[in-house]
C-alpha cells in the first residue's frame, strides 16, 4: 500500500498559465482500470479543466491512459469525470467561474492514505504574455542570486 502513496502527478502548465487563487481537495468518481492505470502513473492533467454541469463539477480532457491489461470493459482515455465536493464548495466555486476570466484547473493528482484518487483543483485566472515573461525574468534573477551566494 506504501508504494501507491508515491503517486503524484502534476500538471506543470497550471503555474505558468495561470494565477492560482484558490486550492480544494476533491474526489473523483473512477472505474476499476481507471484507478489501476493511476497508479501505475499513466495520466496527463497538462489540458484538464474543470466544468459544471446540472450543479455538479466535472473534470475535462483528464488522459488517463488504458490499462494494459484491461480487458472488453476497459475505460475510455478522456472521458469526462465526476468531482466530489460539498454543496458548499460547489456553490462558491459555480459563482466565481461565472465572472469574466475566472476558470478551475486541476493541479495535482494523487492517491491518498486510504488508496482513494484526490484531484486538487484550484481557482485560476488567466496569465497574458508579459504576466509569463515577468515570471521567467525573477526566476532567472533569483537563479543569479542564488548562483552568487554560494560563491
Amino acid at each position: 500500500m506504501s508504494s501507491s502513496n508515491n503517486i503524484r502527478i502534476k500538471n506543470k502548465r497550471a503555474t505558468r498559465e495561470y494565477f492560482i487563487l484558490d486550492r480544494y481537495l476533491a474526489g473523483i468518481v473512477l472505474t476499476g482500470t481507471e484507478i489501476k492505470s493511476i497508479r501505475n502513473g499513466k495520466a496527463n492533467l497538462a489540458d484538464a479543466f474543470c466544468v459544471f454541469e446540472n450543479g455538479e463539477m466535472f473534470v475535462r480532457n483528464m488522459h488517463i491512459a488504458e490499462y494494459s491489461y484491461g480487458s472488453y470493459n476497459n475505460h475510455i482515455a478522456k472521458r469526462d469525470r465526476k468531482l466530489l465536493l460539498t454543496a458548499r464548495e460547489l456553490k462558491k466555486l459555480n459563482t466565481k467561474v461565472k465572472e469574466k476570466g475566472f476558470t478551475i484547473i486541476p493541479t495535482v493528482l494523487f492517491i491518498n492514505e486510504r488508496g482513494l484518487a484526490k484531484l486538487e483543483i484550484a481557482l485560476a485566472r488567466g496569465k497574458h504574455y508579459y504576466d509569463k515573461r515577468q515570471d521567467l525574468k525573477k526566476r532567472d534573477t533569483q537563479r543569479e542570486i542564488d548562483r552568487h551566494m554560494k560563491r
